[in-house]
């Protein structure tokens, strides 16, 4: 039944938006936490990246986590030379993490879930009006 893979469909991209929220949660939490030693490097921001995988079962692609990677993008500085970790210069190296890019990707990833959470709801409310019109 078409309407039973649009469901599956959708679950498998809420199921990848979810761990997606997850990962942009840990960079937020992240944001600020820096190395606790001279030379260390602070926190990396983590990447979530996708691919579509063909589920032989539904004969169509479900989208799924190809894997997990960090942000290359250099660390950002800040002048604190008291800081045990800071520099010769007194520079410390902060995440590249920018909150704003994070509070972005969080409300992409949050639409894109609702979405699916819609179709599904959608699909299913077909379903249930189909048996209803056969039981007749």
């Amino acid at each position: 039944m078409d309407l039973m893979k649009s469901i599956k469909i959708s679950a498998a991209g809420m199921k990848v938006q979810g761990v997606r929220l997850k990962v942009i949660a840990e960079n937020l939490a992240n944001a600020d936490s820096m190395a606790s030693q001279k030379g260390g490097d602070p926190y990396r921001r983590q990447i979530v990246n996708f691919h579509n995988v063909l589920d032989n079962e539904l004969g169509t692609k479900l989208v799924k986590i190809r894997n997990f990677d960090v942000d290359k993008a250099e660390f950002r500085k800040q002048y604190d030379p008291g800081h045990p970790a800071a520099d010769k210069d007194g520079y410390l190296k902060m995440p590249n993490v920018n909150s704003l890019i994070e509070m972005m990707d969080m409300r992409e990833a949050q639409r894109s879930y609702q979405a699916n959470l819609r179709i599904i709801e959608v699909s299913k409310s077909m379903i249930h009006k189909t048996i209803g019109l056969l039981g007749r």
